[in-house]
């Protein structure tokens, strides 16, 4: 009964035209291939044709017992042209309530909505809304909405939504509406309890399938073969064949009659326990029972046989098949050739494909997906590629995309790289997705043979497509393939594009220190230090290991573009991750430092190098020590001098005093020869010498009387050529107390004895 709502006087014009004028309803249906309410068979074309074999846990299926439920076609005539500048809407009426449900939540304004859109509904409509709704829940809220608002379901809409919430697992609903049916006046058949058999099998819950069937019985429901062999279906796929054969022997007790299909499905069953024996009794059996095996039994019974391992048997039915005049189809040859191809049989494999042919069987992506792993296992490449052509030419392509990564390392192995090229334009004109795996294997293998142009080709492709971020890439490329490339490229001039293919690499999450301390090296061979420094940063940062040949690489990058001072950076980097530069290096980055008067930067690479113990290039180090006095560095030199004598080196005091005097540097003459003093350094006489008479002709005689008292008290020489005019200048300036100590000293007569040190005369 439909039901008229109260808000039609605010339908649509659609709808007013489609139940006012019936040809407008048929105007609409007739952009649908099935009609606008036909519901498409959900069965494929040749389901009955269809062997155990065919998937991981397939089944025989007899479509005679496939329950079919179809709302019926509105009725109306071809419509007349519609008026110039009127657009037709395409869209149908259930299409719209589907795009509203899935758009916006279930609320009473949404209801309101589709009342005011629908103001009568009819079974055809329910049906083609509950069919395409995007959700089972939605399915389940507007099948409970429109029986609340007067919608009488009939039996087929009962049977539609739980079929759909059965799929969708939602099958406490769908028991709950099956047992409620009578309550609403619609009664029950064996399909609605099919159903639910069914879909607790297939939710794995057998003890609920077998308590529905049961139930069967209980409600008065008649159970024919097609609840036995729903019922065979769903506990042989979880192995209780026990259980099988009890309810086999129930079945016959109440005398139900099985059929041929009922025993096609028990030997499938039975051969998926791995119950052979059971199996062949049941075909016997069905031999006894009058009902001769056709090609669904041949098919299920040699699938049985591949799958325990006893292939003379499937060879037996094979020709047994044959012998009844039975034409084994596509699944009888391809089940034979997965038993081949598992026994390593593989040439049988070939000349049972080359008799589908003569029989004018064609291999489907079944076959070709049995037969490539075997021969790729027996290294028959050369029949591989035949077969891929064929694949490639009737657009078959396998559903198994394993197998091409499979081909592809085969003939990698067999060195036939083109054919490894030729299976990935396959998958590209097969529409399958290429991924770095496949990439991978092939530059790594055109990179071991020496044909880098190709290898880069291929590596282009992979950038330009971005495969290498790309989300939906289930695989990564690995190390032993982009390692290779990125040293290739960084070696020949094409860093920058190897540092594109490395950090589209590391946002899949690679770091690879081998690849990082490449592009370190190939940057600073292409004289950009500045983009090897970002990279040694990035590895910091992630904690990526650097070697030292990378750091090495970075300072001498650094000193060839004359840039002392980043050369300085790239050796502290070096030292800070714990590796000690070289000798030479220390002395290049000295040297370039001091060329470019940055002297105190010189000093502190100089002090570096002390402090690791590296104690070559003196020569430099006295250079810059000189340096350092001359430009008034004074305290920082001696600092200097101090660390190179607590590492055992004492400098050239006596060559610096020289130049310190010849330069005029008093104040700095003064300062080292103190220093030598308190330390009691080996500074000859000469030195001391020259020292006082320039400090006595500055007229600097308290600082010489200084100096003077000090080697005295050191016991030192006495006998300076200019000691009494010294003495005479001191007077002078009435310094006559200091004047009378140092004669006195100088006489013999007068002053302290201390430590002796050795002040060497020229």
């Amino acid at each position: 009964m439909a039901f008229i709502s109260h808000s039609a006087s605010r339908a649509t014009p659609t709808l007013w035209k489609s139940r006012t004028y019936p040809w407008f309803s048929l105007f609409h249906s007739l952009d649908s291939p099935h009609g606008f309410c036909t519901t498409p068979s959900t069965d494929p074309p040749g389901a009955a044709d269809q062997n155990p074999a065919s998937g991981e846990e397939g089944h025989p299926v007899d479509q005679t017992t496939a329950p079919k439920f179809n709302a019926p076609l509105r009725e109306g005539s071809i419509p007349p042209r519609l008026p110039r500048g009127k657009r037709r809407n395409h869209e149908k009426l259930e299409d719209i309530i589907c795009r509203m449900m899935s758009q916006r939540a279930w609320t009473t304004r949404l209801q309101n909505s589709i009342r005011a859109l629908v103001p009568q509904f009819d079974d055809s409509l329910v049906y083609n809304v509950l069919h395409g709704a995007r959700t089972a829940d939605q399915a389940l809220n507007f099948f409970r909405w429109v029986e609340r608002i007067g919608f009488r379901h009939d039996k087929n809409l009962h049977f539609k939504i739980i079929e759909t919430l059965g799929r969708a697992s939602k099958l406490n609903h769908a028991r709950c509406i099956l047992l409620d049916m009578p309550k609403k006046g619609v009664e029950w058949d064996e399909d609605l309890f099919v159903v639910m058999i069914e879909s607790y099998g297939k939710a794995g819950i057998v003890q609920e399938s077998v308590k529905m069937f049961q139930k069967m019985k209980e409600l008065g429901v008649e159970r024919t073969v097609k609840s036995y062999d729903t019922l065979f279906k769903v506990i042989l796929r979880r192995g209780r064949e026990q259980m099988a054969r009890r309810y086999f022997n129930a079945m016959l007790r109440e005398g139900v009659a099985p059929t041929r299909h009922t025993y096609n499905l028990l030997i499938w069953g039975f051969f998926l326990c791995l119950k052979s024996e059971t199996a062949f009794r049941f075909y016997e059996d069905m031999k006894t029972r009058g009902f001769l095996p056709d090609v669904v039994t041949y098919n299920t019974v040699i699938n049985g046989c591949c799958r325990i391992k006893k292939l003379d048997e499937a060879e037996k039915f094979f020709t047994e098949m044959k012998g009844r005049n039975l034409a084994p189809n596509v699944i009888t040859y391809t089940t034979m050739i997965k038993g081949y191809v598992s026994a390593s049989r593989v040439d049988d494999a070939v000349q049972l494909v080359d008799e589908m042919r003569a029989a004018g069987i064609k291999p489907n992506d079944h076959t070709f997906t049995t037969l490539l792993p075997g021969l790729c296992d027996s290294n028959k490449m050369a029949e591989a590629r035949k077969i891929l052509k064929e694949v490639v030419e009737r657009h078959l392509p396998p559903r198994d995309n394993s197998i091409f990564l499979r081909l592809i390392s085969c003939m990698c192995k067999s060195r036939d790289l083109d054919g490894g090229v030729a299976v990935l334009n396959a998958m590209i004109r097969l529409s399958i997705p290429t991924e770095l795996s496949h990439y991978g294997l092939l530059i790594e293998n055109f990179y071991k043979e020496g044909m880098y142009d190709r290898a880069v080709k291929l590596l282009d492709k992979v950038i330009e497509k971005g495969i290498l971020s790309s989300p939906s890439s289930a695989s990564q490329m690995e190390a032993s393939a982009y390692n290779p490339m990125v040293e290739y490229l960084c070696q020949n001039g094409e860093t920058k594009k190897a540092e594109v293919l490395y950090r589209q690499l590391m946002k899949t999450g690679v770091q690879d220190s081998v690849a990082f301390n490449n592009l370190v090296r190939g940057h600073c061979k292409e004289g950009a230090p500045e983009l090897g420094t970002e990279i040694l940063n990035i590895m910091q940062r992630r904690g990526v290991a650097s070697d030292v040949e990378s750091h090495e690489a970075l300072v001498d990058s650094f000193l060839e573009k004359g840039e002392p001072a980043d050369a300085k950076t790239a050796l502290d980097g070096m030292m800070q991750n714990g590796y000690v530069p070289s000798p030479a290096l220390f002395r290049s980055v000295m040297e370039a430092l001091f060329k470019d008067e940055r002297v105190q930067t010189a000093s502190r690479v100089m002090n570096s190098m002390i402090e690791k113990g590296v104690m070559e290039n003196m020569d430099l180090v006295s250079k810059i020590l000189e340096t350092l006095f001359l430009r008034g560095h004074v305290d920082e030199a001696l600092g200097r001098i101090n660390l190179l004598i607590h590492n055992g080196f004492t400098p050239d005091f006596d060559g610096l005093l020289t130049v310190l005097c010849e330069k005029d540097k008093r104040v700095a003459a003064l300062k080292v020869l103190d220093y030598g003093l308190e330390r009691d350094c080996s500074i000859s006489f000469s030195s001391y010498e020259r020292v006082l008479d320039t400090l006595l002709a500055a007229g600097k005689t308290l600082n010489a009387y200084s100096i003077m008292c000090k080697m005295m008290e050191k016991g030192g020489v006495t006998n300076w050529s200019s000691g009494e005019e010294l003495i005479r200048n001191l007077n002078a300036e009435g310094h006559t107390k200091q004047a009378d100590i140092l004669s006195r000293m100088i006489n013999g007569s007068g002053g302290k004895k201390g430590r002796k040190v050795v002040v060497t005369a020229n």
